[in-house]
């Protein structure tokens, strides 16, 4: 827990997250609470009233544009997924398994965030929490949902973590094995299920489907981005997305640059789609990528392939062609400068995908907040709008398909 009331208000004005209040919180009278953090129950109260809203997705004010995600066979198994989810569940403790395992319809779903430990409580069992075993089994189904390299960096953003500890003087509310994993519905070939990673930085909503998978909403981030002491010293994160992303706004013209900048100041932080914005409504803004040149595109979708390469191989290839069949309606928007060191914010939004990006001001590294946005803190999102977020969608079309 901080003890630094200021650091937790400006947290609170900062990341825009909810945390689900706990069972003895919600049983202890109010003026019973005085001990208790205030940006927790903060956060508890916003994410309360955030889960009294049915999930609808994310919409421009047009409305929703239908027929985008069809139940298909994509043929690539999701057989290693299935496998590894099933022998991850058997390794648990029956007491574990409860506290793991939830409806497919289950709210749980939405009850993620970004922030730290000492801030937000979290469902299911935690790295922490596991034997070696288990431990195994858990990133053996990280292994097989995710790409080589979005497992590599799963491990390095929790390596970020274990960081912060260490410049917090060992706070309790960082830790690298504070990421903890539910799992919805049961692993199966025909019925939908799925699987969460919940923890600082790094959120895997993963929806499987025969053989078709949803992974968004992800959250992954990262304080400090490069790392300069102690046990992971050397670590670095998000160089390609932020490197690329630059020099995508640098390749536009002038007169590109002036209707992809929404906003030319890069002054706090803009994500928007975070945690909790499941029913946001978003217009897309900045410059049409119908209006880039081919080899400008080709670098778009370099960009965009950064991000969706952290599904495994084959799953990949899959999004990135619907991604494709939209391309000439994909929208690039830009914040702040384009400079060698700027800080910035970039977004991606088509009708199949928003993709954010966003340098934040410093947080968790003690001492080092100047009020302004910095290159060591980014956020990244990955969304699938038009309400196939958890594969909302997918799963509407089964249950009326099969009358559940």
């Amino acid at each position: 827990m901080k003890t630094n009331f200021t650091l937790l208000f400006s947290l609170l004005i900062i990341l825009n997250c909810k945390q689900k209040p706990t069972e003895n919180q919600i049983e202890k009278p109010m003026d019973s609470l005085a001990d208790v953090n205030p940006v927790k129950l903060h956060f508890a109260k916003m994410e309360e009233d955030a889960l009294k809203e049915p999930f609808r997705g994310i919409f421009t004010e047009d409305g929703k544009e239908n027929d985008l995600f069809k139940i298909h066979s994509t043929g690539v198994s999701t057989l290693p997924i299935i496998q590894s989810a099933q022998k991850f569940l058997n390794s648990l403790t029956t007491a574990q398994k409860e506290r793991t395992t939830f409806d497919i319809d289950d709210k749980e779903w939405r009850k993620w965030c970004n922030v730290d430990n000492g801030i937000y409580d979290r469902q299911g069992v935690s790295l922490k929490e596991m034997t070696e075993e288990q431990k195994v089994k858990a990133f053996e189904l990280m292994q097989s949902s995710l790409s080589a390299k979005g497992l590599q960096l799963s491990k390095d953003i929790m390596k970020t973590d274990q960081t912060l500890k260490e410049l917090n003087n060992g706070s309790l509310d960082y830790d690298e094995e504070l990421y903890f994993f539910t799992i919805m519905g049961q692993p199966s070939p025909t019925e939908p299920w799925g699987w969460q990673m919940d923890g600082h930085h790094l959120v895997i909503n993963y929806f499987v489907l025969g053989d078709q998978v949803v992974m968004s909403p992800v959250f992954m981030g990262g304080e400090p981005i490069i790392t300069t002491s102690g046990k992971y010293k050397g670590n670095t994160l998000f160089q390609d997305e932020q490197n690329l992303g630059l020099s995508l706004m640098q390749s536009l013209t002038k007169e590109q640059q002036l209707v992809a900048n929404i906003f030319e100041s890069k002054i706090k932080n803009n994500i928007v789609a975070g945690a909790n914005m499941d029913n946001i409504t978003l217009n897309y803004e900045g410059i049409l990528v119908s209006k880039f040149s081919k080899e400008q595109k080709q670098q778009l979708l370099d960009l965009v392939y950064l991000y969706i390469s952290n599904i495994r191989e084959g799953h990949d290839q899959i999004k990135m062609d619907e991604i494709i069949e939209h391309i000439d309606n994909t929208w690039f928007s830009w914040v702040g400068g384009t400079d060698e060191d700027a800080v910035f914010y970039y977004r991606i939004h088509s009708p199949v995908v928003l993709i954010e990006f966003d340098h934040q001001r410093v947080v968790g590294v003690p001492n080092a907040d100047d009020g302004k946005p910095s290159r060591n803190h980014i956020h990244t999102v990955v969304r699938t709008p038009n309400g196939n977020d958890y594969g909302k969608d997918l799963l509407r079309q089964h249950k009326e398909k099969h009358h559940h």
